[in-house]
């Protein structure tokens, strides 16, 4: 059984059997046992065409696609040394009971898949790290690392190019959808340098609880961006992706916004107004490149040093920010993602589905 999704209409889920074909040599079955359910999976979906995302897992389905998520996975049978039945990875699974990868070299603990339909596809969403020897996997630590691994790891990498940047000379950085993870494990980072002011926007209803978690220096509704001071240089870091906000943020501060960087899409579907952006155009932050220049820098060993003693510091954060609620089977993800996609998730939900 497999989860599509409906591209444009993200809202709209349905259940399928997509037909499994038999095992080929080198290749591996594997069964799906957790996965996390958050605004990074709409983004996904609302980024699929322009980013790749619907190509990892095709559905084969016309005007529907397979939404990647982050989670834990079970080898179920193998044709391969690279991996052996019964051990267990953590990396990009389709929402489905199973699916199948060709494992390439085994090495450093972890493979990368290499199926022919992800040939060309960003290589950080190829790698499958195995829970033996992985150094962030804990047994009692297995929830937040769904929920939040995929997320923190964008947010970790956010921080670093805007302070390697040196902030593109602003003062201030601002984020949209401030109550999501990705948005709030990004600013408790930056506060924590103290270079620049950390300021969220985020919608009214949700100002008291982004407020209470303590990482920006001013938590503002959305319809307050007008009273903003636009003098002060500074760097907007959408993620909510509403075109409107957007425009707000940028008619506010025009030239003195040092740079705009268009991260996410948790507001999907709001309306697209067609006039020109005030200010410099949106770059879109795409986490491989970041990825794969830090890795030039620092190594592998290097690379996973560091975001592994941040993520280490930053767990006491997702433990109290987060309230986990569990779910089970493919139907209540469906209902999970639709949620998530129409703006009705509760921000302090961290959303788990269990299949295995």
């Amino acid at each position: 059984m497999d989860l599509l999704v409906k591209k444009g209409a993200l809202a709209h889920t349905k259940s399928v059997e997509l037909e499994q074909a038999p095992l080929g040599e080198g290749e591996v079955r594997l069964g799906v046992d957790v996965f996390s359910l958050t605004a990074n999976n709409v983004t996904y979906g609302a980024a699929g065409d322009f980013l790749k995302y619907w190509q990892f897992y095709p559905s084969h389905e016309e005007g529907w696609g397979r939404v990647p998520v982050w989670g834990f996975a079970t080898v179920l049978e193998s044709k391969s040394a690279a991996a052996n039945v019964g051990e267990r990875v953590y990396g990009y699974l389709p929402m489905s009971y199973k699916f199948t990868v060709k494992p390439g070299e085994r090495k450093n603990g972890a493979f990368a898949d290499q199926s022919a339909h992800r040939a060309g596809l960003a290589p950080v969403y190829n790698g499958y790290v195995f829970n033996a020897g992985d150094p962030l996997y804990t047994r009692e630590t297995e929830e937040l690392q769904v929920l939040f691994r995929p997320l923190f790891t964008t947010s970790f990498l956010i921080d670093d190019f805007l302070a390697d940047a040196g902030y593109f000379g602003g003062r201030q950085v601002i984020f949209s959808s401030a109550s999501a993870k990705t948005s709030y494990a990004a600013a408790q980072l930056l506060k924590a340098r103290g270079d620049v002011k950390v300021i969220g926007l985020t919608s009214p209803g949700n100002v008291g609880y982004t407020k209470a978690l303590g990482f920006y220096d001013a938590v503002l509704p959305y319809d307050a961006i007008g009273g903003m001071d636009g003098s002060v240089p500074s760097v907007f870091v959408d993620i909510a992706g509403n075109a409107g906000v957007r425009a707000a943020v940028h008619a506010r501060f025009a030239d003195n916004l040092t740079y705009s960087c268009a991260v996410g899409a948790t507001h999907w579907d709001a309306p697209r107004p067609e006039a020109a952006l005030a200010g410099p155009a949106p770059k879109m932050f795409f986490a491989p490149d970041v990825v794969k220049k830090r890795l030039g820098d620092w190594g592998p060993a290097g690379f996973g040093q560091k975001v592994g003693a941040a993520w280490a510091a930053f767990l006491p954060t997702a433990t109290k920010t987060t309230r986990v609620v569990e779910h089970h089977g493919l139907d209540a993800a469906g209902k999970v993602f639709a949620d998530l996609a129409s703006g009705r998730a509760d921000p302090k939900d961290g959303h788990v589905v269990r299949l295995g």
